[in-house]
């Protein structure tokens, strides 16, 4: 049974010129100790639909439909105190440019020890005790507890966040581009640790980056977003060897590759639709170079074929 399970999900932002379908009809599965890479272009709804599972989407922004089954319940109808639990002791996110996300006047070891002591009935001494353990879990030098951010590089910061994130052990970790804005040095020693860190926790995360790279090194499955819905989703292998869509193609043709035939990359033409007024039909069809007359009109449905579940009237 997934730990995970997401089924058609739909999250609009309202405004007065109408709803913004940012996540519009979303569905996929997560089982336990998988890494779930989410991919797009900025804007498709893959960070929208993350901070969704965790509810943490402000007003104007609401679930108008679906249901979100983590660990075999619905976590939808949940109140708020029943979501605060949940959250940080079974499901927790380490947000995007942590120099944003960490408190500057609060040393890390207290921002460590208050998820602690929220969801945990220890003494002070034991949370600090575990604090370090943490930096240590991370590859920071625990006595390093009382240094505040500003003391720490980009890349002690993600990791900083990854310590707070999995202090109470959770079963589920989200990563929101958790490399943006690091050197491709230290990204991949954070990858590594995330790796790693799967390992000793038995984590189940779901990843979400724009950086296909980062995606086939952690993720062991694929969903392709697009205009707030999934078009493509598989296992990373045959998702990056043989792309159905010809969105998730198209992507995968404008991202470099160190091995093989040199070849030129190709743009995607066009930009991506308005969400308050998407097309009526595909929504990526206005700049398709495969679409057809019916891709105007009908939006295609989800269809299983060479192991992907791919939404595309190419493969009716």
């Amino acid at each position: 049974m997934p730990l995970l399970e997401v089924n058609n999900l739909k999250l609009h932002f309202i405004t007065r010129q109408g709803p913004a379908q940012a996540v519009d009809g979303v569905s996929f599965k997560i089982e336990e100790n998988e890494t779930f890479g989410l991919i797009g272009e900025s804007g498709c709804g893959k960070t929208t639909t993350a901070l969704g599972i965790i509810r943490l989407i402000k007003s104007p922004g609401r679930i108008v439909e679906g249901s979100i089954y983590f660990d075999n319940r619905d976590i939808v109808p949940l109140s708020e105190e029943e979501m605060r639990l949940l959250r940080g002791q079974e499901i927790a996110i380490v947000r995007q440019e942590a120099q944003n996300a960490l408190n500057p006047v609060m040393n890390i070891g207290k921002q460590i020890i208050e998820v602690i002591l929220q969801h945990e009935n220890v003494s002070r001494e034991t949370a600090w005790a575990r604090a370090r353990n943490q930096l240590d879990l991370v590859g920071i030098n625990g006595n390093r507890v009382k240094s505040y951010p500003h003391e720490f590089s980009g890349g002690m910061k993600q990791r900083a966040m990854v310590a707070i994130a999995t202090a109470c052990n959770p079963k589920f970790l989200i990563l929101d581009e958790p490399t943006t804005g690091l050197d491709v040095i230290v990204q991949r020693q954070l990858l590594a640790l995330i790796n790693n860190l799967k390992k000793e926790l038995n984590l189940t995360s779901i990843l979400i980056s724009h950086d296909l790279s980062v995606v086939a090194e952690t993720c062991d499955k694929v969903a392709v977003m697009y205009a707030g819905k999934i078009v493509e989703q598989g296992d990373t292998v045959s998702m990056y060897q043989n792309p159905l869509h010809p969105y998730s193609q198209a992507l995968i043709g404008a991202f470099p590759h160190l091995k093989g035939e040199k070849k030129k990359l190709k743009s995607i033409p066009g930009a991506p639709p308005r969400l308050i007024m998407p097309p009526e039909g595909c929504r990526f069809e206005p700049r398709c170079e495969h679409a057809m007359e019916k891709c105007k009109t009908i939006d295609p449905a989800v269809i299983e074929k060479d192991g992907h579940r791919v939404a595309c009237h190419l493969i009716d």
